[in-house]
């Protein structure tokens, strides 16, 4: 069956960074933008990342965002809710400055052109963690922009987050694909390339930044860095 689409990792994949700093400095900025509102940054942490696993183990039953704001609103009750704006105006202006540690690919921008100009579709297939406004401004410090892809996963638009292959299910049911009609492109070994292989989609590991916690067996998948990729993209689309 012939290639449809290409579906894409952002962080480390095509956005450079260290995930540890990069986590390191969100919550920094986070921290010291909901100060003034009386939000104490050891408490902030441990609510923020409760929410996290809330997303994580999301069986589908809400969004991601409904599943993280259950999490905020039982921690600090429900007028917290009315801090949502306060929240979401972090993500749209004081979120930049995380740009700071994150590093850039001028081949993130040259691989999707490829993916189009071969007449196939690029997906952005992020670990819907964050706001879309999040998600946009990454993309941005990647050199791309929310047109370059037909979709992109956001705690809005989604029910599932990875590694469940129950995510990748989501995606490719609103876009209307077969695994078998996809690539993944990714950094992470448990996050993209295992749930990747479950559901028959063909992967590559982009290895720039690669994350591969539990040691497991590469040897067998595509992989290297945006040369071979830009190789291995033109002898399959």
């Amino acid at each position: 069956m012939s290639i449809k689409a290409v579906l894409f990792d952002l962080d480390g994949t095509l956005l450079k960074m260290d995930q540890d700093e990069f986590v390191k400095t969100y919550f920094k900025y986070l921290a010291k933008h909901l100060a003034p509102r009386g939000y104490e940054p050891d408490k902030l942490l441990k609510v923020f990342w409760s929410g996290v696993n809330a997303m994580t183990v999301n069986t589908g039953e809400v969004t991601n965002k409904e599943a993280f704001w259950k999490v905020f609103t039982n921690a600090y009750g429900e007028t917290s809710i009315e801090d949502k704006p306060y929240i979401d105006a972090f993500y749209k202006d004081d979120f930049n400055r995380v740009q700071e540690v994150c590093g850039f690919y001028k081949e993130a921008k040259e691989i999707i052109t490829l993916v189009r100009e071969k007449g196939k579709i690029p997906v952005l297939a992020t670990n819907p963690l964050f706001p879309h406004t999040a998600t946009e401004n990454r993309m941005r410090w990647a050199g791309l922009e929310p047109a370059d892809f037909a979709e992109y996963t956001t705690y809005e638009n989604c029910h599932f987050c990875k590694p469940n292959p129950r995510y990748y299910e989501e995606l490719l049911e609103k876009l209307n694909l077969k695994p078998e009609e996809c690539i993944m492109v990714g950094n992470d070994m448990e996050e993209d390339m295992v749930p990747a292989e479950k559901l028959g989609m063909e992967r590559f590991l982009l290895t720039n930044c690669l994350i591969n916690k539990m040691d497991k067996d590469t040897s067998e998948i595509s992989q290297g860095g945006f040369e071979e990729l830009k190789k291995f993209l033109e002898s399959r689309l």
